[in-house]
């Protein structure tokens, strides 16, 4: 037992000494975590996770105006500004907000749109309710344009989703606006026929009165589409920034505790020191197992860290906090597994590898390959059918699903034990082969 404290106490000390590393460890995480975090947050408000702000100007004192205004600020997603400084913009001041980046965009509702859409609604109900088949409707008015301006700075992705939302709203108010227009129109044209066909015998037609056609009937849906969980328990909406980084990231940083791992061991093999621990009474489990609990220690002390930046410090910059999900139980037996499998590379690496230039290249090029071919950096469904199949190999990978069980799945411990079994192996694993090339070098 003294032996084991002693060794856990040399490769604490040997850590201290080592800035470089430390740094390594705590602070290149740390950073990758905030400015990931950060940057995404502001991607996903860019593509519409948060409020959109329209600088509106309606220039039209009629109805249809008012109508879209409303639907306007009555959108899910939209925030509308009507105002700057007290007072409604004109139109160059609007365009130069946007061209400025103050908005994102700028919608005009020119006048006198309301008059100039209801003639040309009733134009074409007079020209569909014409005897002469194929009739073009007179165009008794121009077509009113709403015009869109956006900052150049704006993405195409953007301006299509906008675009979309104006259409609808535009369709919307075409529709309801034909129907007025052929509820008026559409009596007169029934009389007509009528008068001519019972005129020759005779009969007297009665005026019929105008329909008061409504929009009511549009509105009701025939068909539906039912946003779903892919579980039976409920799930968040969508998961956070802070959800889908500070855990993968975090485990990029437990993984690179390969890097002062095997430099410690190359240290103790250059300077004697390894020679000198095998000639006294302490067997290799002390000397293996001091260096996984001293590092071990390190690895959750990074986590902590960690977790405490995703969920104190970023709210602070705007970000949302880390909130987990599901069993605290599972998050425990996860971290703890995944910390052992990087334990367990380190070990190896330090075995086998023979010099500090060996271990600088292979340790972190193999940590960066991991947690590529794992999803870290870019989701696994994201990539190619060959990756995918390649990706199931990296313990990184499994570290990050059993994570996301917990933080966005809300899992308990039975869904995230593949996982961890499959890091505890990987960890077995490295510790034999450690062992017997060891054994092999005597």
């Amino acid at each position: 037992m003294l032996s084991l404290l002693a060794v856990i106490q040399k490769e604490l000390l040997l850590l201290l000494r080592d800035r470089a590393g430390l740094l390594v460890l705590f602070v290149m995480p740390a950073v990758l975590v905030v400015v990931i975090t950060l940057v995404q947050e502001n991607a996903l408000k860019t593509m519409g996770a948060v409020d959109t702000g329209i600088l509106l100007i309606n220039q039209d004192t009629g109805a249809l105006g008012r109508q879209m205004v409303e639907a306007l600020e009555a959108a899910e997603g939209v925030r509308v500004t009507r105002q700057v400084k007290g007072r409604a913009p004109s139109r160059v001041e609007a365009l130069a907000l946007v061209a400025d980046g103050v908005y994102q965009l700028c919608l005009i509702i020119p006048s006198g749109m309301t008059e100039r859409v209801r003639a040309r609604a009733r134009s074409s109900a007079q020209a569909s309710l014409s005897e002469k088949k194929g009739t073009e409707p007179e165009a008794t008015e121009p077509m009113p344009c709403i015009e869109v301006h956006f900052d150049p700075t704006v993405m195409g992705g953007f301006r299509s989703a906008v675009g979309h939302l104006l259409d609808l709203m535009v369709l919307r108010l075409e529709v309801a606006e034909k129907i007025k227009a052929l509820g008026e129109l559409l009596p007169e044209a029934i009389h007509r026929s009528l008068a001519e066909t019972l005129a020759p015998m005779g009969e007297p037609v009665p005026a019929l009165p105008a329909l008061d056609l409504q929009l009511r009937w549009s509105e009701m849906p025939l068909l539906q589409v039912e946003d779903g969980d892919a579980r039976a328990v409920q799930l968040s909406p969508l998961p956070t920034s802070a959800q889908q980084n500070v855990p993968a990231w975090t485990l990029f940083g437990i993984f690179f505790i390969v890097l002062p791992m095997s430099g410690a061991f190359i240290q103790e093999r250059i300077n004697g020191t390894r020679l000198r621990l095998l000639t006294m009474p302490v067997g290799y489990g002390a000397l293996v197992g001091g260096r996984i609990i001293a590092y071990a220690g390190v690895c959750s002390l990074q986590c902590l860290l960690i977790g405490g930046i995703g969920k104190w410090l970023l709210p602070l910059w705007g970000a949302p906090g880390l909130t987990m999900g599901g069993s605290a139980v599972a998050l425990l037996v996860i971290t703890a597994c995944a910390i052992l499998a990087a334990t367990g590379y380190g070990i190896l690496l330090g075995t086998v590898i023979d010099t500090y230039q060996q271990a600088a290249m292979i340790g972190p090029i193999s940590v960066v390959i991991a947690a590529a071919l794992g999803g870290i950096m870019v989701p696994v469904y994201a990539m190619p059918p060959l990756m995918q199949k390649i990706s199931v190999v990296s313990p990184l990978g499994w570290g990050l699903n059993g994570i996301l069980d917990v933080f966005v799945r809300r899992a308990g411990l039975a869904a995230v034990l593949p996982e961890a079994g499959a890091l505890a192996a990987f960890f077995c694993a490295c510790i034999l082969m450690a062992w017997r090339w060891e054994r092999r070098q005597g």
